[in-house]
Parts: structure tokens; C-alpha cells; sequence
């Protein structure tokens, strides 16, 4: 049995027309990392509070462990549901010490076991010399720390983060991102995050879940979603990606499209009429003999890579360039004409 399991949980709002969350059913393993990713309003952020227990459902059932939390007849308090909570802006006391913002959670335990687990947690996350310090004369990755060293201190049964790094700096996030995750699998904590980042959704969990109003559209492991994209918002929102529609040739193994025919990573099981086909950018190879070509239209330098909008001789002009991924290094100029190849693997039939 799965450890935190969601049953066809609803969430409206009320004179809301239209569910926050809608029918979600989602099952999450002992001591697994599972982000909640989608754009602003899609009910990740409505889904985290309900299984905190800050919101209640309008329909289904949560089950944390072995404790059914909510039902249609019953709703465990949050503090008696075994949840660590990490907020966006971290929520720390600013008139307490580090310490004692930490011992704030661990009000039943007596005053040397709490002085003791707040050092535990302290060292665990890097800071056992920060004991006695405020939060304002702590950095924002050190107050983020912290915040985990709370969440930790009294052995929740998972750990629930909110959009845990969208306060931090570009360097300081990625640095925070190799901690956060390295710490929870240390302790082996079950954790949800919810971000509309894919970078971070990406970099630290085992499992990812993309909504869109309210909605799961699909749920898998960072390389499954990105290579194999359930269907068009998915394909859009976790990464770039060029969408063009297609028919399955005979051989069920290519699609014709209008930029010409393009190679499957494997070949189906059955006919399928109109399809729609996601290529990734750092799909297309550029080569000097390459099957397809085109004219470069634009390009913007990301700093690891070229992106370059390529309009080919069979696409109309109100059909968007195909944008492909190019070596930093590599002499490309506005004009030009190149030629590339489609890599199978980057190539993926989506709804």
C-alpha cells in the first residue's frame, strides 16, 4: 500500500464555478521526492494545503501512513497529522533564536529532549554553530535550512514545501536545491514540493506531477516526461518543444509532416490517423549533410547554447520556425541556411 494516497479529491471553492482541484487521484511511496508542477492556479498549491489539512476538500479521501486523515465524514487536525510544513517566504520567528524557532514545534517534548533535537537538526542541515543567531543575521539558503531543520525536527511523517526556492538567486538556488534534496534523502523523509519551476521540479524529485486547472495531465519520473510527453501542455510547459501535425506512415514507425518524413523512437502497435508529433530543439543536430534544412530567422544565446528559429522551404508563413539548439561555439548567422537531422529518441506522439 502505497504511503500517502490521494482518492478522487475535489476542491471547490465557494460561488467558484469550476473545481480548484478536480477528481485527483495520486499515490506517493515511503521516503519518495514528488513535486507538484503547473502554472499559477492550477491547484498545486490548493492540493499541498489539503493534505496538510489548512483546506478541506469538498469531496474524496487522504490517507497519510496507515491513518485515513480525511474523508467525507472525518477531518484530523493538521497538528495531528504527522506533516512538516516548509513555506515559500519560510515563516521564522523573528524575535526567536534559531534554537528556539526550531523548539517552537516540539511544544510536548520536555526541555532537554527539545534542546537536543533542535541541535540535531541544526547539525544535520550544516548549521549546529547558528544556535543562538536571529534569522535576519542569517542568508536566505541558511533561513531556508533552517526552515527544513524545523519541519524535520519532530519526525513527520512527510515533509510539504511550497515553492521552497523561488526566493533565492539564480547560484544560491541551484547550491540550495543539492542540500534540500541530499537532506532528505538522508533521512529518508517523504516530501511533496509544488513549483512552476521545471528546473527545480527537475533537479530533485523521483517523480513528477503536472496539473493544469486543477487537473493531473501526467505523472512520471524527470526523463520520462521530458522524452515522452503525454500530450500538448505537457510538452509546452516541461521544456521547449515543436509541435507539428502529422499522419502515421505505413510502416508505422515515421510520420509524414510538413517538414518532411520524421523517424519514431519505436514503432507502433497500430494505425493512427492525425497525430500531433513533439520534437525537441536539442533533437535537431545540425550537420553539414542533414536531412532537413532551412533558413535561420533568429537567434538568442542562452549562454550553454544557441537557440535558433529556422524556417524551412515547406513550412507557410503562418506556421511558427522550427527552433533548434546549437552549439555555443558554433558560427551561425542570421540568413544562413542550415541543415540538421531529427534524433528518434527527442521525437514523441502526444494527445
Amino acid at each position: 500500500m502505497s504511503f500517502i494516497q490521494l482518492q478522487q479529491v475535489t476542491k471547490i471553492y465557494h460561488r467558484s464555478l469550476k473545481p480548484a482541484v478536480d477528481n485527483m487521484n495520486l499515490e506517493i511511496e515511503k521516503g519518495e521526492i514528488v513535486t507538484l508542477l503547473g502554472p499559477s492556479g492550477c491547484g498545486k498549491t490548493t492540493t499541498l494545503r489539503m493534505i496538510a489539512g489548512f483546506e478541506q476538500p469538498t469531496a474524496g479521501m487522504i490517507r497519510i501512513g496507515d491513518q485515513i486523515v480525511y474523508n467525507h465524514h472525518f477531518s484530523l487536525p493538521p497538528e495531528k497529522r504527522g506533516v512538516g510544513m516548509v513555506f515559500q517566504d519560510y515563516a521564522l520567528f523573528p524575535h526567536l533564536t534559531i534554537e528556539k524557532n526550531i523548539m517552537f514545534g516540539l511544544n510536548k517534548w520536555s526541555a532537554k529532549e527539545r534542546k537536543e533535537r533542535a541541535q540535531e537538526v541544526l547539525e544535520l542541515v550544516g548549521l549546529g554553530n547558528f544556535a543562538n543567531r536571529y534569522p535576519h543575521e542569517l542568508s536566505g539558503g541558511q533561513q531556508q535550512r533552517v526552515a527544513l531543520a524545523r519541519a524535520l525536527a519532530p519526525f513527520p511523517n512527510v515533509v510539504l514545501m511550497d515553492e521552497p526556492f523561488s526566493s533565492l538567486d539564480a547560484g544560491l538556488r541551484e547550491k540550495m536545491r543539492h542540500e534540500i534534496t541530499a537532506i532528505l534523502r538522508q533521512t529518508n523523509t517523504t516530501a511533496i514540493l509544488v513549483t512552476h519551476d521545471q528546473k527545480d521540479a527537475f533537479a530533485v524529485s523521483d517523480r513528477i506531477v503536472v496539473m493544469n486547472e486543477g487537473i493531473i495531465q501526467q505523472v512520471a519520473t524527470p526523463k520520462e516526461m521530458y522524452r515522452c510527453p503525454k500530450n500538448c501542455f505537457v510538452a509546452q510547459f516541461v521544456g521547449k518543444t515543436n509541435l507539428l501535425d502529422g499522419t502515421i506512415c505505413p510502416d508505422l514507425k515515421h510520420v509524414n509532416t510538413h517538414i518532411g518524413r520524421v523517424c519514431l523512437p519505436r514503432r507502433l502497435e497500430r494505425r493512427m490517423e492525425n497525430v500531433k508529433v513533439s520534437i525537441r530543439p536539442e533533437g535537431c543536430r545540425l550537420s553539414k549533410d542533414g536531412k532537413y534544412c532551412g533558413i535561420v530567422e533568429r537567434i538568442t544565446y542562452s549562454g550553454e547554447y544557441q537557440e535558433l528559429f529556422v524556417r524551412l522551404s515547406t513550412q507557410t508563413n503562418d506556421e511558427d520556425p522550427l527552433i533548434i539548439y546549437a552549439p555555443i561555439d558554433q558560427d551561425v548567422e542570421i540568413g544562413s541556411v542550415v541543415s540538421f537531422d531529427i534524433t528518434p529518441e527527442l521525437v514523441a506522439l502526444v494527445d
